[in-house]
């Protein structure tokens, strides 16, 4: 991921010397000599880390940044400043508009040690967003899932015309499914899993008791009626569970238990089972 920082200062001297120490770090660098111009530099470029000078002409650094937050609110904020200006900045970083303040004269290894941990939230902050966002989508295509399920199983008139529907079905839509899904009858015979489920839970097979094969604490849920839940399993991989109804001719012909990885997990989850770094902890804004 590119690291783009952009340097807000009003002395052109500062701009030279911040320049000249972040450029050996790989960084693109942006610069701008007021708030108003590095207002108009992030409407339309994205900015990772902004460092701003706090006393300047006509804006003052955490005002900068406050309308800087309203742009682009996944930028990591910092603001340089003198000793006498620390309560007004402390405000700031409590409303949550800055996420660090650094005094002048600033400390070389400090200062690039401080902007390097900020572009690592700031990168982890995009990682968890995109991930919701494909949740958010594979969501939708399991209910579009669902729906497929309900319409076919609606056209079969026969218990025997309906397995074989789902086997077709199943080889047609579910086989590429993004997320565990378990079709059963409600008396508990596994009518369907497709591969994410077999992944999850290797003793799955049609025809066999679902009861007998899921975790304790799914089956408790199962049987208490319980339409959700969180499962935890061995590899400390955290999912959440939906037990839907199966809709067929205005009754119940079976349920839909499907096992969605939380946002957190995703990646590991998908990388079958091999843990994803993100870099060091970072501070909340």
């Amino acid at each position: 991921m590119e690291r783009t920082l952009l340097l807000v200062d009003d002395e052109a001297n500062i701009i030279a010397a911040l320049t000249r120490l972040f450029r050996r770090e790989g960084y693109t660098i942006l610069t701008a000599d007021s708030g108003e111009s590095g207002l108009l530099i992030l409407s339309k470029h994205p900015v990772g880390v902004i460092i701003s000078d706090q006393r300047m002409l006509h804006m003052k650094g955490t005002e900068f940044l406050s309308a800087a937050k309203l742009l682009q609110p996944n930028c990591v904020r910092i603001v340089l400043s003198g000793y006498t200006e620390v309560n007004s900045i402390t405000d700031a970083v409590n409303r949550g508009s800055v996420f660090r303040f650094l005094t002048k004269p600033w400390d070389d290894q400090t200062l690039l040690e401080q902007v390097d941990e900020a572009f690592e939230q700031y990168e982890l902050k995009m990682t968890n967003f995109r991930l919701s966002e494909e949740l958010q989508q594979k969501n939708v295509a399991l209910e579009k899932t669902k729906h497929q399920l309900e319409i076919a199983l609606a056209n079969v008139s026969t218990e025997r015309d309906v397995g074989r529907s789902i086997l077709k079905i199943t080889q047609q839509v579910l086989h590429q499914a993004p997320v565990a899904i378990i079709g059963y009858t409600l008396d508990g015979t596994i009518a369907v899993n497709n591969q994410q489920a077999s992944r999850l839970f290797p003793a799955l097979c049609p025809g066999l008791d679902i009861y007998s094969l899921l975790p304790y604490e799914v089956v408790m849920a199962l049987k208490s009626n319980k339409t959700a839940g969180t499962y935890r399993e061995s590899e400390n991989r955290q999912f959440n569970f939906k037990n839907t109804p199966l809709n067929a001719n205005n009754a119940v012909a079976g349920m839909i238990l499907t096992f969605i990885p939380q946002a957190s997990d995703r990646l590991e989850y998908e990388n079958g089972g091999k843990s994803a770094s993100h870099g060091r902890p970072a501070n909340p804004l």
